[in-house]
């Protein structure tokens, strides 16, 4: 297989991995796959949340079809595709886990509209902490912020976590 098709099969595997991702958390993780999910809409007590399986589970794929493409003899863009499946989820892990959610220390600070908006949409998300009523399932691409909030508006901000109260803020009885 020449290198330009193989660069355009990993590619528009990234490009549909946004697709399958959409797809998987919304249907999956916030639907059966829910006992496992539910630990990334809770406060973290530690560096792991069950959630966490989720990546090994998805790289399955990916292992298989690398291994398959360069060992088995497999139709060489399996290759392809499985680095394609790595790479999307490398670039989700340095925009959710690095940026977003901050499990690594980083400096960086989202300046372009971009990244503003995939961060707020991602955060937008989480103020839902229930399985039902949340917004925003993709990640690379994600709704303007002000469509989210009014369709949680409209939800009735049904699910949506209660502030956090500040120390001293409520006297006791």
């Amino acid at each position: 297989m020449s290198w330009s098709i193989g660069i355009l099969l990993l590619v528009a595997t990234v490009i549909g991995m946004e697709g399958f991702a959409y797809a998987a958390h919304r249907w999956i993780m916030h639907g059966p796959g829910w006992f496992l999910h539910e630990s990334h809409h809770r406060p973290r007590t530690g560096n792991w949340e069950l959630n966490d399986l989720y990546a090994a589970i998805f790289a399955v794929p990916s292992f298989v079809m690398i291994l398959g493409g360069v060992q088995l003899g497999w139709w060489p863009g399996f290759t392809w595709i499985g680095a394609g499946i790595a790479a999307y989820g490398a670039i989700y892990f340095g925009f959710h886990d690095v940026i977003v959610h901050r499990r690594l220390p980083t400096r960086y600070l989202p300046k372009s509209t971009y990244m503003k908006r995939i961060v707020q949409a991602h955060r937008l998300h989480h103020v839902v902490e229930t399985k039902e009523g949340n917004v925003s399932f993709g990640f690379l691409v994600a709704p303007r912020p002000e469509d989210l909030k009014a369709e949680l508006k409209r939800r009735r901000h049904a699910g949506v976590r209660a502030p956090k109260a500040e120390a001293g803020a409520f006297p006791e009885k």
